[in-house]
């Protein structure tokens, strides 16, 4: 088995970027998800409720955040000193807003008054205790520092889909991509699909890893990042064949237990 691809995210829900290396850090691979867009009132926002903002493309460069959208120019975001609680899922943290242009720009994007912050603390927000210690730390992921998906799988519930749309009478759609799900890591050669289910720990080249639990998807694995467009699949499938203690389930959450660099090509070694 070997890591396929590595993926980040600066801005939570914003387009994703494809690496070929990346550091990890005890909160997740460096400068991803760090940022995310809320409510004036202070409510997370993602592309679940808003899918516009798969059309952003934010990049970090020496520190600094630049935006990029289909309906302005590119902003250079500056963050201000203010400190503001944002509740993300059920957990309020202080986040720094990053100021009035940011807002702006974004809001202009989604059509809505938002504001854009940012986690400059990562050790504020701690991950579910129930799946973690009390020392494991997350950025603005969902749940956990990493998520980890297998080609293998993939084929597996690409097959599933089909299956599903014949057996409805209806044209097998095009295989779903992998960045539909939205990983950290992408792991090929899995003998097995879903194997990574049944992992306790699992080493990406020089780096160990605590695998938490499966991944319980959501409907944002159902908008297409290209069009916009709101589908069946791959939730349709899911329900049918991984429905397990009421979640759909499609990949793994990690937490590390060290740091480093992992590269495209690093041997993957679960146990």
């Amino acid at each position: 088995m070997k890591l396929a691809s590595v993926h980040f995210y600066p801005v939570k829900s914003t387009m994703g970027h494809d690496v070929p290396e990346a550091e990890v850090e005890p909160w997740g691979l460096k400068d991803d998800r760090r940022y995310l867009v809320a409510t004036p009132e202070g409510q997370m926002l993602t592309a679940r409720e808003e899918p516009r903002l798969l059309t952003c493309r934010a990049e970090v460069s020496d520190g600094t955040l630049t935006l990029t959208g289909p309906h302005r120019e590119p902003l250079r975001v500056t963050p201000t000193a203010l400190l503001t609680e944002v509740r993300v899922w059920r957990t309020e943290v202080k986040l720094t807003d990053c100021g009035d242009d940011a807002a702006e720009w974004l809001s202009a994007l989604l059509g809505r008054s938002v504001r854009l912050v940012w986690l400059d603390d990562p050790t504020r927000r701690p991950v579910n205790p129930k799946h973690g210690t009390p020392q494991d730390r997350v950025s603005l992921a969902d749940g956990y520092p990493l998520l980890l998906a297998s080609t293998t799988s993939l084929d597996r519930l690409n097959d599933w889909i089909a299956e599903t749309a014949a057996e409805r009478g209806e044209e097998a759609p095009a295989p779903l991509p992998m960045r539909r799900f939205r990983p950290n890591v992408v792991v090929s050669g899995v003998e097995e699909p879903f194997a990574e289910d049944g992992w306790k720990r699992v080493r990406i080249g020089e780096v160990d890893f605590r695998v938490t639990k499966p991944c319980d998807r959501c409907v944002l694995t159902t908008i297409d990042p290209d069009t916009l467009v709101k589908g069946k699949e791959p939730l349709r499938t899911l329900a049918k064949y991984r429905r397990i203690d009421k979640q759909l389930l499609f990949a793994v959450n990690l937490i590390p237990d060290g740091t480093g660099v992992i590269r495209i090509g690093d041997p993957v070694v679960p146990s």
